[in-house]
């Protein structure tokens, strides 16, 4: 099941930009709950640290999609280098503003300011793209590699965040994040004989991406995807706690997150068969009828084995919101639509919590689950309602895809 995994690692310079891609995406995975971490335990609210936490996560979402069109056009390593220096300098005045006692608004102001990032993950679904354009096979298990690093970026830089914040200082985790960040970003753009050229396509780099109908639709489904990330972690977290074992809602969520990065092994090491269309179709189908059985668990071993197979679905799902992303588009609009997508699932992502907050605030944790369920279905709904348009408009999809 690895050989062809070993093949990409052959790939000339395919291993400088995985691992500095890697280490920036640690780091990254660390912003949201090194600040929570950082501020709760710095100022002793919650609430401050809440709103912190969510004035970066506005500011990403807003800024990701522009980001992703100015390195369409201008090439990643020039806008890699600046963005990096932007972002750590705020980062780094956030962390000084914190530890002296600074007022509540300049937290606000410096990690706002320092969510102006470049996504790694993007940019190196794009050098994939770029190295393997004629060879959709190997494209397909490079884009499940990616989301195995996404997943292993999200299991493990959470729990380190929170481990340095509460055993050091509550700024050693935002420290550490950024650092990470800054380390593997630099990295990441000295591999540049696997940088994709600049494309200069008259037409299509001055159209938005947000204007193509198709790419707005799988942004959509990855709203709706988010929406069950966001809202598995905020219930779990409720549920665990209601049983009276909170200490293990994180063992129960990183299972999820072991049975997606699973998946997405298994399904990079198969060849891709059918329109990409279709398989976000059977993929929104599977989360949907997987995750559907948690309204039924009353026990936590039930919780973690029901979210262990949901977990199994949602892998193919983002690999191909991800091959969509840059089939529907030209090359000079990779980038941007990989953000655009991306925005859909912080977006979403931040939406779950919030509403699957509010339901178990009213209704109870088990009520809760409702919220990641009916995300499911829409997104099965908005996939199968918009197959056609899918599927006709992927004009720019390898032959593999077709």
């Amino acid at each position: 099941m690895l050989t062809p995994y070993r093949a990409l690692l052959a790939v000339p310079g395919a291993r400088t930009f995985l691992l500095g891609s890697g280490i920036a995406r640690l780091g990254g995975a660390m912003f949201g709950v090194a600040v929570v971490a950082m501020v709760s335990g710095r100022r002793g609210s919650y609430g401050l640290a809440g709103a912190v936490s969510a004035v970066g996560l506005v500011v990403l979402a807003a800024t990701a999609s522009s980001v992703g069109r100015v390195i369409d056009r201008r090439g990643q390593r020039r806008v890699t280098l600046p963005l990096t220096a932007w972002s750590t300098l705020w980062g780094a005045a956030l962390i000084v503003a914190s530890w002296v006692g600074a007022p509540d608004w300049t937290l606000f102001v410096g990690y706002g300011l320092s969510a102006v990032v470049v996504s790694t993950g993007s940019m190196s679904r794009a050098r994939w793209s770029y190295l393997l354009a004629d060879s959709p096979g190997r494209l397909h298990t490079a884009m499940s590699l990616e989301q195995v690093l996404d997943e292993l970026s999200f299991v493990v830089g959470p729990a380190v965040a929170v481990l340095l914040a509460t055993t050091i200082e509550p700024e050693a985790g935002l420290i550490a994040a950024f650092v990470l960040y800054a380390v593997g970003a630099l990295v990441f753009v000295s591999a540049r004989s696997t940088e994709p050229p600049v494309h200069r396509e008259e037409g299509a780099v001055a159209a938005l991406v947000i204007r193509n109908p198709a790419v707005l639709v799988v942004a959509t489904v990855m709203v709706l995807t988010g929406g069950i990330f966001g809202s598995n972690e905020v219930v779990t977290l409720a549920f665990s706690g209601e049983l009276g074992r909170k200490d293990l809602a994180g063992l129960i969520l990183a299972v999820f997150a072991i049975g997606s990065a699973t998946s997405a092994l298994v399904v990079g090491a198969r060849a891709t068969r059918g329109s990409l269309a279709r398989a976000l179709v059977l993929g929104t189908g599977g989360m949907f009828l997987l995750e559907a059985p948690v309204l039924l668990v009353t026990s936590l071993p039930a919780l973690a084995a029901v979210l262990l197979v949901a977990g199994i679905a949602t892998a193919p799902t983002l690999i191909t919101s991800m091959k969509l992303a840059q089939a529907l588009v030209p090359p000079s609009q990779v980038n941007e639509s990989m953000g655009l997508v991306f925005t859909g699932t912080v977006v979403g992502v931040a939406a779950g919590s919030a509403i699957s907050g509010a339901v178990v605030q009213h209704a109870g944790a088990r009520a809760g689950y409702l919220v990641p369920v009916l995300s499911g279905l829409g997104a099965l709904l908005l996939a199968g309602a918009c197959y056609r348009l899918l599927h006709r408009t992927r004009e720019y999809a390898s032959p593999g895809d077709v």
